[in-house]
């Protein structure tokens, strides 16, 4: 299975809002973008949907920024990815043109336990577990937050 470009940058925001909590002040979507390396506008879209989950808080104005919620602290890697990704099937076997098997075929049922498979090795870990040593001090290596 192959995470969509989406998915890759809303983990990445949410591993490096969960480093930097007690750092200095809230980021910014703009730092996060530029400190990860991803255009401000495909950040801005990943962090928008964070935020409709509960996962991030965003603040506007002079003191604002971006924050992990209670939630984006303890969710699920597992419950994030299947919120961000959606719930399709691995194949698609009843688009435009159905495939002439998908009623005897066992290729369905198996991409479909290899996904549920995926999702249930992401369950028990949480976005604190991806952030602990040494990933965390990496992830506070990549402030580009100018000097005061």
């Amino acid at each position: 299975m192959r995470l969509t470009k989406f998915t890759d940058l809303a983990l990445r925001a949410v591993m490096r809002l969960a480093s930097s909590e007690g750092d200095g002040g809230p980021l910014t979507t703009r730092e996060i973008a530029a400190s990860v390396e991803v255009p401000y506008a495909h950040m801005a879209k990943a962090i928008s949907r964070l935020g409709h989950l509960g996962v991030v808080d965003t603040r506007r104005g002079r003191g604002g920024g971006l924050g992990l919620t209670a939630l984006g602290r303890r969710a699920s890697v597992g419950w994030l990815v299947r919120e961000l990704e959606g719930e399709e099937e691995v194949v698609a076997c009843d688009g435009d043109t159905p495939c002439p098997l998908r009623g005897d075929c066992r290729l369905r049922g198996a991409l479909r336990r290899a996904q549920d498979a995926f999702y249930a090795s992401l369950d028990p870990l949480t976005i604190q577990d991806l952030v602990s040593s040494p990933s965390g001090p990496v992830l506070i290596g990549l402030s580009v937050r100018p000097p005061d």
